[in-house]
């Protein structure tokens, strides 16, 4: 009787014993070792996108088509005309004197399109000549009968306000404006006319020369904070650098320059623009009407502002391109949207004040 005891109690320390060693094998498995490195998985670089295409004026990459045909608007800028509509949209602008102090803007609409473009005014030849160089159809409305005529006998794609005036499918007059200060373009019509007059209404273009993200960077260049001129008096221009967005505003005298919007007409969305071209060249006036001849062929100084600064060189004429260059190099553009400023060369870059 006693063996049997013994045994049992042999029995219950063994099991007391076994069940001992399990629970400490248990937690040695849920304690790891202090002295174990743990693997660490490294983050994964998200991959760079890849893109199929480039808008040609602005550089931006894209996986839309990019064969739409450039559109070029002769747009208002005289104070009556100001603010315009659309210009906030437009890829590149050239601002050029028309007649007397007023300047006036050739639009190029490609990688976005407004609805509404103008006001719009009448044509001079350095401005269709450049829409033709661009290979950008050209809108307007009016034109003396000597420059009507060279429209006709090809000099561009174009399309006359007078012969759609108001229609609502082309060109439409805004109530709050008077003539000839209230004629728009209506961007939809554009390209039904085009094909209606026998134009293409896609192209095949180059892109200019960008910028990549490391050599934006490393633009050389004086720091400009604010740069001014004055075509006279009546009309100062300037362009100030907002750091915090990294773009340019401009401005007429006081005046932001900024996109009116038709339908609310106390929305306003600035302009903001990437690059700055002020560039100087020969004008003449060549009748008494004010009308001027500008060389945009020969080439000449000019600045390029970009990211705050400013680069003294030179502009040239490259396949019809106007481009900046230094040191027998094409000087890129920061990606993005670009103003051109042609100005007389008297002052010229002299009359340019630069803080």
């Amino acid at each position: 009787m006693r063996k049997k005891q013994y045994f049992l109690l042999f029995i219950l320390l063994f099991l007391t014993v076994v069940a001992a060693c399990s629970q400490d094998e248990q937690v040695t498995e849920e304690e790891p070792d202090e002295n174990q490195q743990t693997e660490v998985e490294e983050p994964v670089e998200p991959a760079e996108p890849e893109f199929e295409n480039v808008y040609p004026l602005t550089g931006v990459p894209t996986n839309d088509d990019v064969d739409n045909r450039i559109v070029s608007v002769m747009v208002n800028n005289a104070p009556e005309a100001r603010p315009q509509t659309g210009l906030s949209k437009a890829d590149m602008v050239f601002e050029i004197l028309a007649e007397g102090s007023i300047t006036r803007l050739l639009a190029m609409f490609h990688s976005e399109q407004p609805d509404v473009v103008g006001p719009v005014r009448s044509a001079r030849p350095y401005y269709f000549n450049l829409a033709d160089d661009y290979g950008a159809l050209y809108v307007h409305h009016g034109a003396a009968t000597f420059i009507e005529n060279m429209l006709k006998a090809g000099a561009a794609d174009y399309m006359n306000g007078m012969y759609y005036d108001n229609d609502g499918h082309l060109f439409k007059r805004e109530s709050f404006r008077v003539a000839p200060h209230n004629s728009y373009a209506l961007f939809d019509g554009i390209y039904e006319v085009a094909e209606e007059k026998g134009y293409d209404t896609t192209g095949d273009y180059e892109a200019l020369s960008f910028l990549t993200e490391d050599e934006v960077n490393s633009i050389s260049g004086d720091q400009a904070q604010e740069v001014s001129f004055s075509y006279n008096s009546s009309n100062p221009v300037s362009y100030t650098y907002d750091s915090e967005n990294e773009v340019y505003l401009r401005y007429n005298g006081e005046d932001q320059t900024v996109d009116l919007d038709l339908e609310d007409l106390t929305t306003e969305t600035p302009v903001e623009l990437d690059n700055v071209f002020i560039l100087e060249t020969y004008h003449e006036v060549v009748d008494d009407q004010g009308r001027r001849e500008v060389d945009l062929q020969s080439g000449g100084d000019a600045y390029l502002l970009q990211k705050g600064k400013v680069q003294e060189l030179e502009w040239k004429n490259v396949d019809g391109h106007i481009v900046p260059f230094q040191d027998g190099e094409v000087v890129p553009f920061v990606q993005g949207k670009t103003w051109v400023n042609v100005i007389p060369e008297d002052p010229g870059l002299d009359g340019v004040s630069i803080k």
